[in-house]
């Protein structure tokens, strides 16, 4: 199988041509259908995260079929199923695993951090960390939806029921989750890097009520904001336009330093919280509420062997939507 390989942290993927992997007793080989391009694997492509397995196939929003199967499975061959960022935990830690908190299990596996990903025409993933795919969405739509739909979902959830929510980085995961909270009747506020205004323009077709740049007030105070850009110094900012009792999440893997800031910033019980991967249970709520809520995809797309091109164009923000590679 061709496969686009990261060898060294910081070097441009390089075309491989690899043997297709077998499944173990777990795990589903799956003909990747598409691959989307999340803003992780630049961070692990930079070198922005720590100890990647290398050589590295990148991709963890990956939707396929499955051709194959190991012995202790049993998803029919033929199946459409994604594979997320999770790609596996321990299973039986009481700290974190058994509590329903595997995301933060300290053996847990990440695909195409610490396992291989779908930068190529098949990936071997385990079958108890995959989902099935809402059959309203094609393969290209789907893909953005295992990693910016999830997280975007999870930081939604952690940030309470704001009836006025803030998002600060107008991206994959933002305009997945405009949508999904505006059909719940949320009133979102768009914030964008300054001065960008197709990505401002984008964000109030996809249902917000305002899009501004980053650095100006919304107008009015917000009860919750999700910080998806890697940009520490929008933290302060964020909770500056955030009302007492409000929540400001991280929502990225990676962030630059978050700046001092002033007690009267967090004063009145407001809370600064990050969130961490995803679980599957996570999973399981989305993808009931993306089956039923018409989300509208924009998306980008590129072969693999464009893999470098398609994450240069999301490093430079040349898009609006998501960057998907289509074998």
């Amino acid at each position: 199988m061709r496969a686009m390989v990261l060898e060294r942290v910081g070097a441009p993927l390089r075309r491989v041509d690899r043997p297709i992997p077998e499944p173990g007793p777990h795990q589903l080989l799956i003909k990747v259908a598409a691959c989307a391009v999340c803003r992780t694997d630049l961070h692990v492509v930079d070198g922005e995260l720590p100890d990647p397995t290398l050589p590295l196939v990148p991709g963890h929003e990956i939707v396929g079929r499955v051709v194959a199967r190991g012995a202790q499975t049993n998803t029919p061959l033929g199946t459409r199923v994604g594979v997320p960022w999770l790609g596996g935990a321990c299973g039986h830690c009481s700290k974190y695993c058994l509590r329903g908190q595997e995301n933060l299990c300290p053996e847990a596996r990440f695909t195409g951090y610490q396992l291989d990903g779908g930068y190529a025409e098949y990936v071997v993933a385990d079958a108890r960390y995959c989902f099935e795919i809402p059959a309203r969405y094609g393969d290209v739509d789907a893909a953005p939806l295992l990693c910016a739909g999830l997280i975007g979902y999870r930081c939604y959830r952690m940030a309470g029921d704001p009836a006025a929510l803030g998002l600060y980085g107008f991206g994959a995961a933002a305009h997945i989750l405009t949508q999904l909270a505006a059909h719940q009747g949320r009133r979102v506020y768009a914030f964008t890097r300054p001065g960008d205004l197709q990505a401002q323009a984008f964000a109030r077709e996809v249902g917000a009520v305002w899009a501004g740049d980053s650095d100006v007030p919304p107008p009015e105070p917000l009860d919750a904001a999700i910080v998806f850009a890697p940009v520490g110094a929008l933290v302060p900012i964020a909770l500056k336009s955030t009302c007492p009792g409000g929540v400001v999440v991280c929502g990225g893997i990676h962030m630059s330093d978050i700046p001092s800031f002033p007690y009267a910033l967090l004063w009145g019980e407001r809370v600064v919280r990050s969130v961490a991967n995803l679980t599957r249970q996570d999973g399981r709520e989305f993808f009931a509420l993306a089956a039923d809520v018409p989300l509208a995809l924009a998306t980008h797309t590129y072969p693999p062997d464009q893999a470098n091109r398609a994450l240069a164009d999301l490093r430079a923000g040349a898009f609006t939507g998501a960057a998907v590679l289509v074998p």
